[in-house]
């Protein structure tokens, strides 16, 4: 096995034994990029000698007996809305042209007081106003669409060519591209992570969590970046935590909802069929499953609509009205959309997420993890904008992958995906699991404890 194919957990052992160095791993990943990013194009741009030179560093350190922690010489990519003093923050857009950070985001510090080691940032859709990552091809077959908004970083991960990433979640994007590129995602409580130096789509909406390819890292990732910052006003003041894992296989008495609304509708059979042998290994694992039905499902799309089109208007309106011609075709439609929109349309969407937020409470009085598809449907080809299902309706892509895991961003719950399989054509499907407000610990274990009775995963053999 190179270095290159280990996971963040396996590679953080290998470190601190001594058994292999930073700059053993960093330079497998490196490699491992000029393998394959000419075929995937995950990145905006590598700092190699960069990434080296930090590795360098840590292994003196480690060597002198001061180890930091399970990131200390990990590589990792950062999704290119994240700020990292010095390098440009691009967004994949016109717009910020000539651009430098000034300072780090929260968590790029946070990442570095840890001793991770940047290799460089990856694409987006611009802005990340969408669920394509029009750049970047699927880490699994580049025909396909890597899904978005941070499919850079999912397909770094994927492909080994990057040991974790971050992304950004606002309508689902961590998870759709972790799910379609065979990653695992987790969008964590809503203020969990701080966001200060992060570009914003949406900032009542807008999240920042690890892709990873295990639980486990998952998990490592999270408790780094993890903790209140006063600087964004939506951080919470969560204690410390350690949301390692604590135990084996064994879910006996976890009550594990199964929704016999909503999230099984307008999905793909082969999707459906993974997803239920996945929540069938939880139930023989001790897990008792519980029938439940998704409340106000009717008011879901147009609720995450109605909130964040508005907010990305507000965000970007002055570079809107004086430069409206450095936008995408695409994204500047979005944002002139939000123009249209009325306070009284703001306000019912913040009603409407009021509701749900109280609904889902009570779902969650009666269970304690949800358990769905993270998208309806593998990746596609690249270009393909609908997608027709067998009774006929028609839905855009981008609105079928959102369907399913933008409730998780109205409420600001948790959200896990994770690999449960591939379809005939060996494209990766994602299950989801959603919690409890600061419920990662459950939903960690319970994915942990399922990916404990699967095959260990290896890198997508891109061709």
């Amino acid at each position: 096995m190179q270095p290159y194919e280990l996971s963040l957990a396996a590679a953080a052992d290998a470190i601190r034994a001594r058994r292999m160095s930073p700059v053993e791993l960093v330079d497998s990943v490196l490699d491992r990029i000029e393998q394959v990013d000419h075929r995937l194009n995950a990145y905006v741009t590598v700092t190699a000698e960069q990434a080296r030179r930090t590795a360098r560093e840590a292994e003196r350190e480690i060597t002198r007996g001061h180890y930091r922690g399970p990131l200390h010489g990990i590589p990792v990519g950062l999704k290119d809305l994240i700020d990292v003093a010095g390098m440009a923050t691009s967004a994949s857009s016109r717009v910020r042209s000539g651009h430098r950070a000034q300072a780090d985001s929260t968590v790029a510090a946070r990442l570095a007081s840890a001793g991770a080691v940047l290799l460089g940032k990856t694409h987006t859709h611009e802005f990340a106003y969408g669920l394509i990552t029009p750049q970047t091809g699927n880490a699994w077959d580049a025909g396909r669409i890597a899904g978005g908004s941070s499919g850079g970083s999912a397909t770094a991960v994927a492909s080994g060519a990057a040991t974790f990433a971050l992304g950004t979640d606002t309508g689902g994007s961590i998870r759709v591209p972790s799910a379609l590129n065979g990653a695992v995602g987790l969008k964590p409580t809503y203020g969990l992570v701080p966001r200060h130096g992060v570009t914003s789509l949406s900032w009542s909406l807008d999240h920042v969590g690890p892709i990873t390819r295990t639980v486990e890292d998952a998990a490592l990732v999270l408790g780094v970046l993890a903790g209140h910052d006063p600087r964004d006003p939506a951080s919470l003041a969560a204690p410390a935590a350690d949301y390692r894992p604590d135990g084996g296989e064994d879910l006996t008495g976890l009550r594990v909802g199964v929704p016999r609304t909503y999230y099984f509708d307008h999905v793909e059979p082969e999707v459906e069929a993974a997803v239920r042998r996945a929540i069938g290994r939880l139930e023989a694992l001790g897990a008792r499953l519980v029938g439940i039905d998704i409340p106000m499902t009717r008011y879901i799309q147009a609720t995450q609509w109605g909130l964040m089109v508005p907010e990305a208007t507000a965000y970007h309106d002055r570079t809107l009205r004086s430069a409206p011609e450095l936008f995408q075709d695409d994204v500047r439609v979005l944002l002139e959309a939000g123009e249209l929109m009325t306070a009284g349309d703001y306000l019912r969407a913040q009603r409407s997420r009021t509701l749900m937020r109280r609904e889902w409470a009570g779902l969650l009085d009666r269970v304690d993890v949800i358990a769905a598809p993270t998208v309806p449907m593998t990746a596609v080809e690249a270009g393909t904008e609908t997608v027709t299902w067998p009774d006929g309706t028609t839905e855009a892509v981008s609105d079928a992958f959102v369907r399913l895991s933008s409730p998780a961003n109205i409420t600001g719950l948790p959200a896990l995906s994770l690999p449960v399989g591939h379809d005939g054509a060996g494209m990766p499907i994602g299950m989801q699991l959603l919690g409890r407000p600061l419920g990662e610990r459950t939903l960690l274990r319970v994915g942990h404890a399922y990916e404990q009775t699967q095959p260990a995963r290896a890198p997508a053999p891109v061709a």
